[in-house]
């Protein structure tokens, strides 16, 4: 073997070598960041979202005051009280639906019930994450924010009438337990996998990649539409 010959091998050796410990890990790396902060960016706008229309409200405060204070000295008692009724079902629209105990986990799931009730997506919530977990906010956000964009996205598949949402996070035997149940139209995951594309389908590997990066366990099970998510992550810290 000649001496040129055997320094092309050797470049060769060192540019896979480059390739896989440096380029490799730089470009994923990038890309993951990349996905990071427009996931990030889009939770703010729709967080953004929720509280311009908390402010809108407390706009018109003083409008609905003056409304009822005539209902009132008319001695319209029904339409002030049809009127309240309204107002109720306004606020709960805009109001934070769930206070977690957990300012990123308030953030994320607030802004996600927020467009889940404009998709006419029956919802049901229950959460309670403490705020010193050991989960970094940026893992936290991404994987609660990438089950629910998940049931959201299966569910707009169905009739307005067959969408629900079942959300449950606590503190189970020193783990933090997340459960996402939804419906779906057909059976199977892998229906579900074939409609995700780019980015969409990265959330799903995001979920998996933090699942282990805590040592949790994740489980995926599907019936007649139906599927149902459950993760835990160790909290060993709490």
């Amino acid at each position: 073997m000649s001496g040129q010959t055997i320094l092309i091998i050797c470049g060769l050796i060192l540019v896979n070598v480059l390739l896989w410990l440096v380029i490799l890990p730089w470009y994923v790396n990038r890309i993951n960041m990349r996905f990071q902060n427009k996931l990030i960016n889009r939770h703010y706008d729709e967080v953004e979202t929720m509280y311009r229309k908390m402010r809108g409200w407390r706009h018109d405060y003083h409008n609905h005051l003056q409304s009822l204070k005539a209902y009132l000295s008319l001695g319209q008692y029904e339409e002030a009280a049809r009127y309240l009724e309204g107002l109720e079902e306004d606020l709960s629209t805009v109001d934070s639906v769930l206070k977690t105990g957990n300012i990123v986990a308030d953030a994320i799931l607030n802004s996600k019930l927020t467009l889940i009730q404009e998709r006419q997506i029956s919802v049901d919530a229950t959460a309670v994450v403490p705020g010193d977990i050991p989960v970094s906010e940026i893992d936290l956000s991404v994987l609660i924010g990438n089950l629910l964009d998940n049931a959201m996205e299966a569910c707009m598949q169905l009739p307005e009438k067959e969408r629900f949402i079942r959300i449950y996070i606590d503190i189970v035997r020193r783990q933090l337990y997340i459960s996402v149940t939804n419906s779906m139209a057909g059976r199977g995951e892998g229906g579900f996998r074939t409609r995700k594309r780019g980015n969409h389908g990265f959330g799903l590997v995001r979920i998996d990649s933090i699942v282990k990066k805590y040592g949790g366990y994740i489980n995926r099970q599907t019936d007649e539409g139906v599927f149902a998510t459950e993760v835990t992550l160790p909290l060993a810290e709490l």
